[in-house]
């Protein structure tokens, strides 16, 4: 089933998520749920906090290339627990930002430790674009969005564009979440 995805301005995008067992309800579905919204969206990557859950779920499909295998994986309870190497900027986007991608700087190495949908730990070291692709996932369930990386100077010029996809002005090829305005009585 797709889900609609949570647009920037909804509180939970900022939120750090809570971990959660292998008892958590109908997680295998949530998961499928999530690799099918992700692929409707044309995303790389999903996190649970951009379907409204702040749980420390996501998932991450780089959809490799000629010179790349795709990198496939479900990431659950995700601790980054090293980032190494000189870092280097990526225009990046988000699927809870539609229309907005910007250069975001980090580190091309990582070493993660996390369980698997199946509730394996696996302890991993990643390179290259699946780095940066869990890097941005990961800033998703620790309350981080990648406009948070950027300079003051951008985010004021990125600020009209904001504001109009947390107010549902921006259109999508897919199903999107908007967060409630404040309505004056």
């Amino acid at each position: 089933m797709k889900l609609p995805i949570v647009a920037y301005g909804d509180p939970v995008l900022k939120k750090v998520c809570e971990d959660i067992d292998e008892n958590y309800p109908d997680l295998q579905q949530l998961i499928k749920n999530m690799f099918e919204t992700m692929y409707n969206a044309n995303g790389v990557g999903l996190a649970a906090p951009q379907i409204g859950l702040p749980i420390r779920l996501f998932i991450v499909d780089t959809k490799g290339d000629e010179d790349e295998e795709a990198y496939v994986k479900v990431f659950i309870n995700a601790q980054i627990l090293e980032e190494t190497g000189e870092p280097w900027a990526f225009n990046e986007g988000c699927l809870s930002i539609p229309d907005v991608r910007e250069d975001v700087m980090r580190k091309p190495n990582i070493l993660i430790r996390y369980y698997d949908e199946n509730w394996q730990l696996h302890k991993e070291e990643v390179t290259g674009f699946p780095a940066r692709v869990i890097q941005h996932e990961y800033d998703h369930i620790e309350g981080k969005l990648f406009t948070d990386k950027l300079g003051l100077l951008r985010k004021q010029m990125l600020k009209s564009r904001l504001d109009n996809i947390s107010k549902g002005k921006v259109s999508t090829d897919y199903k999107m979440r908007f967060p409630k305005q404040n309505k004056k009585r």
